[in-house]
């Protein structure tokens, strides 16, 4: 879908700065600043951008509805994009994995682990399928890191663990799959994997402007006296 964007001729000029910047946005967390850059480039006249605004917007409700344990108001809006993903999902793979990525994230707000995993596992398998094909990863959240933040969610932290080095395999190591790494190594008392990551995280980052609250939460996690780098042995003469 990534590819169909720069492709579309209609997504040239004004609109391309727009997803440029949604891409920007994402890797520095602002999932919710993505998806307006994206909304301005479908207003721009980039219809291509429609999937992936639908797409973030379900991953925001989402995150929502996990704050409200999964209840049956607050998962509405991610059915309603699962919905509207319909229209592309027969022309685009990639929309078909944001719509099985969306259908993950609605058993991950009730703590459902069983019903999650099955749709992670789908989603991971149709997104593999894409990047073997030489296509990119769904736009500014990937399936393999979805998969890492759902697992997180439930605070299982050696299921999270695995699927951050999978995606570090697979996507690379992007911001998300940084921080998610970090946390799932916090989570499991792994505190030099977890100084490793967020180090990596904050030298990423350098001096960008902004310091967004995960990049905050790294900077200070690396400020713990566990993180401190270990005194050189003596030189001996």
């Amino acid at each position: 879908m990534a590819i169909a964007l720069l492709q579309d001729p209609l997504c040239n000029g004004e609109a391309a700065r727009h997803v440029a910047e949604a891409v920007r946005r994402g890797q520095a967390f602002d999932l919710a600043g993505a998806a307006t850059s994206y909304a301005a480039a479908v207003q721009a006249g980039c219809a291509a951008a429609r999937s992936p605004l639908i797409y973030l917007r379900g991953l925001l409700a989402a995150r929502a509805a996990n704050e409200q344990f999964g209840s049956a108001a607050s998962v509405a809006p991610v059915k309603q994009a699962i919905t509207e993903l319909e229209k592309d999902a027969a022309a685009y793979p990639a929309v078909r994995a944001m719509q099985t990525v969306l259908r993950a994230a609605l058993p991950a707000a009730q703590h459902e682990r069983a019903e999650m995993g099955l749709f992670i596992e789908e989603m991971l398998r149709m997104e593999s399928i894409q990047l073997e094909a030489q296509q990119p990863p769904l736009p500014v959240l990937s399936a393999h890191e979805a998969a890492g933040q759902f697992w997180l969610q439930l605070h299982l932290y050696e299921e999270a663990r695995r699927a951050f080095e999978r995606a570090a395999q697979r996507i690379g190591p992007t911001p998300h799959v940084m921080l998610g790494a970090a946390r799932a190594a916090a989570g499991l008392k792994q505190l030099p994997a977890a100084c490793e990551q967020y180090r990596r995280l904050v030298t990423w980052w350098k001096d960008r402007p902004g310091s967004p609250p995960e990049i905050s939460e790294a900077r200070t996690f690396i400020k713990q006296p566990s993180c401190a780098a270990p005194s050189p042995p003596p030189v001996r003469r």
